[in-house]
């Protein structure tokens, strides 16, 4: 093998660990709430500070706040409740996201509340 095919292997070779590396750095908030909840992806719910990403696989149903700019701690929450039950709630100062919780729905409705320091958001009841 030449020194120019060498060059080339080596080029291709430093492109790709540059464009996987900022393709780990710049991945999306909701990527990252994927790997905190099983399932497809159902609903995300933005609000000002932040989304909540609602996963559903057979019949549980999981949820993760995740804030709009990460970095300091701040009051985070999440909560998920299918109807005719309690929520189940992750509450307290994180950095990142609050969550995962996971419910059993079956095929009930859930109701969804997310907060981020003072922005919030409520689903009302969905995925019925």
């Amino acid at each position: 093998m030449g020194s120019g095919a060498i060059r080339r292997r080596l080029a291709l070779g430093l492109a790709v660990l540059t464009a996987s590396g900022l393709l780990a750095v710049a991945a999306p908030a909701e990527a990252q709430a994927a790997a905190h909840c099983p399932g497809r992806k159902v609903r995300t719910l933005p609000f000002t500070t932040g989304s909540v990403v609602v996963y559903k696989r057979g019949g549980y149903v999981c949820a993760v706040t995740l804030a709009k700019k990460p970095g300091a701690k701040r009051k985070m929450s999440v909560s998920v409740r299918a109807r005719g039950g309690r929520p189940v709630v992750d509450e307290g100062r994180y950095q990142h996201h609050a969550g995962p919780v996971t419910v059993h729905a079956g095929r009930r409705c859930v109701w969804v509340k997310g907060r981020v320091a003072s922005g919030s958001v409520s689903s009302g009841w969905i995925l019925c």
